[in-house]
C-alpha cells in the first residue's frame, strides 16, 4: 500500500510538473494548510467528545446503564459475565456517541476477556457484527467535515444514515444468529467438512480410473 501512493504522489508530480509548474507549490501550499485545519476542527470535536464521554463516565453514568442493559446484552450475546458485558457496554455507548478512539479500547478488552468464555466465537461475531453497523447519535466526523466544507444542510445526512445503520443493524444481528447453532459453532463449518469430503471421494475416483 505504502508503495502505491508513492507511485501515485511520484506520478501526480511529474504530471503537474510538466502541464502546469507555476501551480505545483501553491497547490502543495494550500493542501498542507487545508489538511492542518481539517486536523485541528476533527481534533477539537473530538477533545469535546471525550471530555463529555470522560464526564459520564466519571458520573457513573456509564455503569448504571450497563447494569440496565445488562439483560439484555446477556440475552443477545449469551454472555453471563458483569465484567464482560460492561465492556462491551462501554464499547457500544462510545460507538454511538460517535467516539471510536474510545470505543476501541472497551471492545479490545471485552474481545480478550470473552477468550475464557464457553461460547466466545458467537459473542465476538456478534460484537463484531454491532461495531460494524455504526450507530451513532450523532455522527461527529461526517458533520464537521460537512461543516468544514461549506454545507448549507450538514445535518440533512443524519436521517438516512440511522436508517442504514438500522437496517445494518437488523440483518448483522439476524444473520449472526442464524450462522451460529446453539453450541457456538457456525453453520458453514459443515459446508467446509462436506467439500473435504467430496474432494477425498474424487481422488478415490481417480485412483481407481
Amino acid at each position: 500500500m505504502n508503495i502505491l501512493f508513492i507511485v501515485v504522489f511520484i506520478a501526480s508530480t511529474l504530471l503537474i510538473l510538466k502541464n502546469n509548474v507555476q501551480y505545483f507549490l501553491p497547490a502543495l501550499l494550500n493542501g498542507a494548510e487545508n489538511g492542518i485545519r481539517l486536523m485541528l476542527t476533527l481534533g477539537t470535536v473530538y477533545a469535546v467528545w471525550m471530555g463529555l464521554l470522560q464526564i459520564t463516565e466519571d458520573a457513573g453514568i456509564l455503569q448504571k446503564t450497563s447494569r440496565r442493559v445488562q439483560p439484555l446484552i446477556k440475552r443477545i450475546f449469551k454472555i453471563d459475565d458483569k465484567e464482560v458485558t460492561e465492556k462491551i457496554t462501554v464499547n457500544i455507548t462510545a460507538n454511538f456517541l460517535g467516539m471510536g478512539g474510545v470505543a476501541t479500547p472497551a471492545g479490545t478488552m471485552a474481545m480478550e476477556l470473552l477468550g475464557e468464555h464457553k461460547k466466545a466465537n458467537y459473542a465476538k461475531a456478534m460484537l463484531f457484527a454491532i461495531n460494524c453497523a455504526g450507530i451513532q447519535l450523532l455522527p461527529t466526523t461526517i458533520l464537521a467535515l460537512k461543516s468544514e466544507f461549506g454545507s448549507l444542510t450538514p445535518y440533512g445526512v443524519l436521517l438516512p444514515i440511522y436508517l442504514s445503520s438500522l437496517v445494518a443493524l437488523v440483518v448483522g444481528v439476524v444473520l449472526t444468529r442464524v450462522c451460529y447453532r446453539k453450541s457456538g459453532e457456525v453453520f458453514f463449518v459443515s459446508f467446509k467438512n462436506t467439500d473435504k469430503n467430496r474432494l477425498r471421494r474424487r481422488k478415490q475416483r481417480r485412483q481407481k480410473l
